[in-house]
């Protein structure tokens, strides 16, 4: 099995989940975010007036981090055990769907993935791999850090066979590509283990990732 030891977002860190701290450091950071775009709409060029799409996405944009960053309560119970070695609260992990990098075994079910794509993008696309590395689809995807739910098909309509599959966006602006990066996708844990003084999570595709690698966790289905 492969480790994918991909570093956790700057904005979720393994210490702090829900904190009161964190809560008033959002509070003040979306202020000053809501102070800059009231002076750039103030300050724009009325011949050449800002898009309000722009306004919308960047506010997307800033609430995703937030949902990254305020991790949920029972998050912060898992790490808090698993940060003390207790393989009771590691098997609490077992049976929910983690959000990570990394190849998703599809068996059908829809796959949940998180987009998150520069403000200044204005066309996103996903592109899927399947185990051996060949593309085997390209979706048109809105240009968002909404969640995007792939159901297993191709842009023609035609089922992709069960498997494991690897996801990446592609966020364009002016025809021109401004990033390609790994998707954050939803999978399933089957065990979790604690070696070294690291818990490692084993997903249903049979890649393992660190715990602290989590952005999400939910329950199945």
């Amino acid at each position: 099995m492969d480790i994918n030891q991909i570093s956790p977002s700057a904005t979720a860190q393994s210490n702090g989940f829900g904190t009161a701290a964190t809560s008033s450091v959002l509070s003040s950071d979306f202020e000053v975010f809501l102070q800059m775009l009231t002076a750039q709409a103030e300050y724009q060029d009325p011949l050449e007036p800002i898009d309000s799409s722009e306004y919308a996405a960047q506010l997307a944009q800033f609430s995703m981090v937030e949902q990254q960053v305020m991790t949920n309560d029972l998050m912060q119970e898992m790490l808090t055990a698993l940060g003390a070695n207790d393989m009771a609260g590691a098997a609490n992990w077992i049976g929910m769907e983690a959000l990570v990098q990394g190849p998703v075994k599809f068996d059908g079910t829809p796959v949940t993935l998180a987009p998150n794509p520069p403000v200044a993008a204005d066309r996103v696309t996903l592109i899927v791999t399947n185990a051996q590395g060949t593309e085997v689809a390209r979706h048109s995807m809105p240009v968002s850090a909404e969640p995007y739910v792939w159901d297993g098909r191709t842009p023609t309509g035609t089922a992709l066979p069960h498997g494991e599959y690897s996801f990446q966006i592609e966020s364009a602006a002016n025809n021109e590509v401004l990033l390609t990066e790994p998707a954050l996708a939803y999978n399933r844990v089957t065990e979790a283990r604690i070696d070294n003084g690291s818990t490692l999570l084993v997903l249903n595709s049979g890649y393992m990732v660190l715990a602290q690698n989590v952005t999400g966790l939910r329950e199945p289905g």
